[in-house]
């Protein structure tokens, strides 16, 4: 496939494969399909690559299947890149050294290819006293000023772009307000997406205007410094103690919420505690934060290993007068080559910090499959989007996609013998 003006550009500048001196030695996706298609089938056994290598690029080719960025950049380059698109971390321990270190361990992935999304929960807010120095915290929204300020002017990922970070902060943090308003002044965390993560809690009471507690733990609690992660309702469980900062009206921080977002496009809201009812691995690993773009709620050291399955791309014989058809036993074929694809980019990433070798390879081996192209598939069936017929259509087509990747991930479990925590 040859590529014409933007696209070009972008596949010579992002993704293809360069020399020492930055020249693109790749010159088509071609090329670099064949290049992904034999990194990720070196997982195989040593009698099974060729046939894996030629059945990923064949899922590859005219992007029927298309991995995500990080993948295409680096698989079978070399370099000791990450294959994943982002990550969330740890939220930081409320002191300077555990601030430093989350700040540290969020440099290292963004040099590597990848964004970060942080929960500052973890944080004292304004003006709570620090004793060890006598002095008073300046808040998560001033530290998130580092975090951002190292995402958008120290970090160059392969001296192409900046990195990417997400900041979040729960509802019921003390400076809440301050985190919802902050970047009306644009001047301010210019370098992060900001999110408040949202609880059922709260949306009942936003409904039945009632008051809202900003709360937050006792630091004099003897295991404050050890246990304190940023789960407040854990924290209440253990019988532990909080302290009430301020009571507003709940109604007030959803209106302070909306308003920031018509005038400043910031910040989003991710209902976290929804995300972790309904999370197939609650059970193991807790959601605490999503990846700079909020496609994805990770635990900490969780990792998006992502691909799309392009439908369009599935849609045979069509012309302007006359409707195609939708390959649905290519459909079937491309979900389960695309689930062993990204399963074994699971056993190539180098894993710069131990907890995301814990959490990925060795636990959870999660994978992001996802689709594009779903509109233009319509078009080309000459199918009107959101009339019966295609709603009917998106059901099928999204029910085969969620039952192949599962039967394909069990089938190979059992081939490859793997057992984790999450067994």
């Amino acid at each position: 496939m040859e590529l014409q003006g933007v696209s070009k550009k972008v596949f010579l500048d992002r993704y293809s494969l360069k020399d020492k001196d930055g020249t693109p030695i790749e010159k088509t996706p071609d090329e670099m399909w064949r290049r992904i298609a034999d990194a990720i089938a070196s997982q195989e056994k040593p009698g099974q690559r060729k046939l894996w290598s030629k059945k990923f690029y064949n899922a590859l080719e005219n992007f029927k299947y298309v991995p995500g960025g990080r993948i295409l950049a680096g698989a079978g380059t070399g370099y000791s890149v990450t294959f994943y698109n982002c990550f969330v971390i740890p939220s930081p321990r409320d002191s300077r050294q555990g601030i430093l270190q989350t700040l540290g361990e969020m440099i290292e992935i963004m040099a590597r290819g990848g964004g970060v999304g942080i929960n500052l929960s973890t944080l004292r807010p304004r003006g709570a006293r620090v004793e060890k120095v006598n002095g008073f915290s300046s808040g998560p929204c001033n530290w998130a000023e580092i975090f951002s300020l190292a995402t958008k002017d120290i970090i160059q990922q392969g001296g192409t772009r900046r990195g990417a970070l997400m900041l979040m902060l729960w509802d019921w943090h003390p400076d809440i307000e301050e985190f919802i308003t902050v970047k009306q002044d644009l001047t301010r965390i210019n370098g992060a997406n900001l999110s408040v993560a949202v609880s059922d809690s709260f949306m009942d009471a936003v409904k039945k205007d009632e008051d809202w507690p900003l709360i937050f733990p006792d630091k004099n609690d003897p295991d404050y410094d050890a246990e304190w992660d940023g789960d407040i309702e854990g924290w209440k469980a253990r019988g532990k103690k909080i302290i009430v900062r301020k009571v507003v009206r709940a109604r007030k921080i959803w209106e302070l919420i909306a308003q920031a977002a018509w005038r400043s496009a910031e910040p989003g809201v991710v209902f976290l505690e929804r995300y972790n009812k309904m999370h197939n691995n609650s059970y193991w690993n807790k959601i605490i934060c999503v990846n700079p773009c909020g496609e994805e709620g990770l635990p900490e050291w969780g990792v998006c290993n992502l691909g799309s399955i392009n439908l369009s791309a599935l849609v045979k014989g069509y012309k302007i007068d006359q409707a195609g058809e939708f390959d649905f036993d290519l459909l079937r074929e491309t979900v389960r080559i695309a689930v062993r694809l990204q399963d074994n980019v699971i056993d190539m990433d180098p894993y710069v910090f131990p907890g995301i070798r814990k959490t990925q390879l060795e636990g959870e081996r999660r994978i992001g499959l996802g689709t594009m192209g779903l509109g233009d598939s319509l078009i080309k069936l000459h199918i009107r989007y959101g009339s019966p017929e295609s709603i009917r259509f998106i059901d099928k087509v999204y029910k085969l996609i969620a039952h192949e990747a599962y039967c394909a991930s069990s089938d190979y479990a059992k081939e490859k013998e793997m057992v984790s925590e999450t067994q």
